[in-house]
């Protein structure tokens, strides 16, 4: 692999990682996060979530993530989601999800 392809690789599990995070934002806003009283089941968010993860694991399939791609993945994830606004608890248990769904078989 040379250099090229590695670093545009790089950009696009990047934009992967954001657009991911961005579409969990159009289904579950981060207003509603914070919001002091939630108006969203628990099985709403945990449909929004898998969904995410089984976008995110077809990505993996499809690229062939090593662990540093799968590691780069998350910290982009998790900072996109801390930039829209996210609770810092949501933030850690959405990247916590993604990253079991990624290391999974």
């Amino acid at each position: 692999m040379s250099l090229l392809s590695w670093f545009s690789a790089n950009k696009e599990v990047d934009l992967f990682a954001k657009t991911l995070a961005q579409d969990i934002a159009k289904r579950y806003p981060p207003s509603l996060d914070t919001a002091a009283e939630k108006k969203i089941s628990a099985n709403r968010l945990t449909k929004i979530l898998e969904d995410a993860y089984a976008k995110a694991k077809q990505f993996n399939r499809e690229k062939g993530l090593g662990m540093y791609k799968k590691a780069k993945f998350g910290n982009t994830f998790r900072w996109e989601l801390k930039e829209l606004g996210y609770s810092k608890d949501f933030v850690e248990v959405a990247t916590e999800g993604l990253i079991v769904y990624l290391s999974r078989k």
